[in-house]
């Protein structure tokens, strides 16, 4: 099937074999290498199809996003330009990370805005928990070992996500690996110091996270790179106990999450936990290697980095049939800091 990415087209779905839409003309093949199949979700900004390119071998599949304003005046149009313009441009700058979805093409086609990127076939931990049920401590320990190796990177190259949550997060199903997807809220802290404050304002007002899993200095446009250490603690927690945010109760007079009685985990990652969810930014872990020393894992961070490179052994389908498969996946790495889970 042909799908047709015309916001206005009364009816989309076409088939493989047509070159336009039967319904209102467009062409359907994009850059003249990639057709779009289906549509895969839609927000205030964009859509995202999954296509495939037909100009390679096999037609590999591919992720389109489509830059579609919900308004088209000037100022919003040009605002969402910037940001769709963000995601490709720091796509790039991060380069070919194993765990970042490369970036395929970038273009503009009848006032149209696409980015085409890598498709990363598997389930979101979101999706992953509503199949499978909550993690255990070593799942969580197994998660923050494969995650913040990332996230350093990430702000090396000077990179705020500002948007990680467990819908964000693709467990990959060719080797099991966690994929950090969609950028388009990012804030690139480089830039920041030569841009004006009004094109701030505009830029970020649209693109501050998902509320509940970002901190207060985010949701007030100031973000930091503990900030997304807050929202990969929040990812914690949803892990533990399956409950999305605004299903969590709030300290009052603090403004700290209240999730220590839901859960059955050792001190030692309570504590990490409490305070990477610290609603203060001084108090909370400035770097994830802070998180990984905390952990006792820094001193494995080198191995942890190479044995996530290995697929571990057996089917990634089969190891996301039950808890105990998520607790299995990449063993070979966790068996490298056995010695130091001394708490599960």
């Amino acid at each position: 099937m042909s799908y047709c990415v015309n916001p206005t087209c009364p009816d989309p779905k076409n088939s493989a074999s047509v070159q336009t839409c039967q319904a209102c003309g467009s062409q359907l093949l994009l850059r003249d290498r990639f057709r779009p199949m289906k549509p895969i979700a839609q927000g205030g900004f964009g859509a995202t199809f999954l296509a495939i390119e037909e100009k390679l071998p096999g037609k590999p599949p591919c992720v389109i996003k489509q830059l579609r304003p919900s308004s088209t005046t000037p100022y919003i149009l040009k605002m969402a330009r910037e940001l769709f313009a963000r995601e490709a441009e720091t796509l790039g700058k991060i380069g070919n990370h194993p765990q970042i979805p490369r970036l395929l093409d970038y273009f503009e086609d009848n006032n149209q805005f696409y980015l085409v990127q890598e498709y990363v076939s598997g389930f979101t931990l979101q999706q992953e928990v509503k199949k499978n049920g909550v993690y255990s401590e070593t799942g969580v320990r197994q998660f923050l070992s494969e995650i913040m190796p990332l996230l350093q990177y990430i702000h090396e190259q000077q990179v705020i996500h500002r948007d990680l949550k467990p819908a964000n997060l693709i467990r990959r199903s060719q080797d099991a690996r966690l994929v950090l997807i969609d950028f388009g809220a990012v804030k690139n802290q480089f830039s920041q110091v030569t841009t004006s404050q009004s094109e701030q304002s505009s830029l970020t007002a649209y693109a501050i996270g998902t509320p509940g899993f970002a901190p207060p200095e985010q949701m007030t446009m100031r973000p930091v790179y503990a900030s997304d250490i807050y929202a990969v603690g929040v990812t914690c927690i949803y892990l533990l106990t399956a409950k999305i945010p605004k299903d969590l109760e709030y300290n009052p007079t603090t403004g700290d999450m209240m999730w220590e009685h839901l859960v059955d985990i050792s001190d030692h990652l309570t504590n990490v936990l409490k305070k990477m969810l610290e609603v203060t930014v001084r108090h909370r872990y400035q770097v994830a290697q802070d998180v990984l020393k905390a952990l006792d894992m820094e001193p494995y961070l080198d191995s942890l980095a190479q044995g996530l490179l290995s697929k571990p052994s057996g089917s990634a389908s089969t190891q996301n049939n039950s808890n105990s498969g998520i607790d299995s996946i990449n063993y070979r790495t966790y068996a490298l800091t056995k010695n130091i889970i001394h708490a599960v």
